[in-house]
């Protein structure tokens, strides 16, 4: 008789469960190989439209196409087991309306077998989180700095250093949490406001260059691995593999070179 473990997803529910409990793990990854070792570790993984800037070379986030969130997201859930898969629906995809918003989130579900969507939005998305959770398609909230409207906020900017604008951000969260978004990431927003956002609503809210005192926290995959061109001054990198991979290259080519790299005979038998 097998004595195999059956390995099962972390839930949507799982996660809401943990709102003032354990720390929520989670990281970006866009590809099956990269998942699977950050499977072993995190609760949850979100495919992030991050995709765009990060492995095709983009600028921003805006230009990131369905499809390829769809292609992505699929080689994330291959390549795992145990964590829920989040994906982005990226810019264009559910702005329009309610229905515009399912037909596309739907899409992403069916097409990649994920756990659950993320959109981008207060309170002017509400409408369409409802409408998404009411027909089953649960939703991850995203607010303060919303990398799809960085062109209408001027850039990358920290969101809630005017304590003027701190009711609007509370307003955001409350709207997003009773419209049923399951969680909410706290995006570049001074600390004590996301502190004080976390304990204001009653799902977890995932921290990405927010507070400490948020359920969770978020990094980009490549970045928190050194292997970002360009890092956020909030992330902490816990490795070198630019270096590293650069130093590998250039042996290998060096060998090439040296007519020093082994030939098949050496290679095969």
């Amino acid at each position: 008789m097998s004595t195999q473990k059956i390995i099962r997803r972390t839930t949507v529910p799982q996660i809401a469960a943990r709102k003032g409990g354990e720390p929520i793990v989670s990281l970006t990854s866009y590809h099956a190989h990269t998942a699977a070792i950050v499977d072993k570790h995190a609760d949850f993984i979100l495919v992030g439209d991050s995709l765009g800037m990060v492995m095709h070379g983009m600028e921003s986030t805006i230009g990131v196409p369905l499809d390829l969130m769809i292609m992505h997201g699929r080689a994330v859930v291959k390549g795992t087991k145990k964590a829920l898969i989040v994906v982005d629906m990226p810019f264009g995809t559910y702005e329009e309306s309610p229905n515009m918003a399912f037909r596309n989130a739907a899409r992403i579900m069916k097409e990649t077998g994920c756990g659950a969507v993320k959109l981008e939005g207060g309170a002017r998305m509400a409408e369409t989180i409802r409408f998404l959770t009411e027909r089953g398609i649960p939703v991850m909230a995203h607010i303060g700095l919303t990398p799809q409207s960085s062109h209408v906020m001027g850039g990358f900017k920290t969101q809630g250093r005017d304590e003027d604008s701190w009711p609007q951000h509370e307003a955001d969260a409350k709207a997003v949490t009773e419209a049923g978004a399951f969680s909410i990431v706290l995006e570049g927003m001074v600390e004590p406001l996301a502190a004080r956002i976390t304990n204001q609503v009653a799902v977890p809210t995932i921290g990405i260059g927010a507070s400490a005192d948020c359920d969770g926290q978020i990094l980009v995959l490549e970045d928190m691995l050194g292997l970002s061109p360009w890092t956020p001054k909030f992330v902490k990198v816990y490795g070198d593999l630019g270096a590293q991979i650069e130093k590998a290259v250039a042996s290998y080519a060096s060998e090439v070179r040296d007519r020093n790299f082994p030939g098949e005979d050496e290679i095969y038998r």
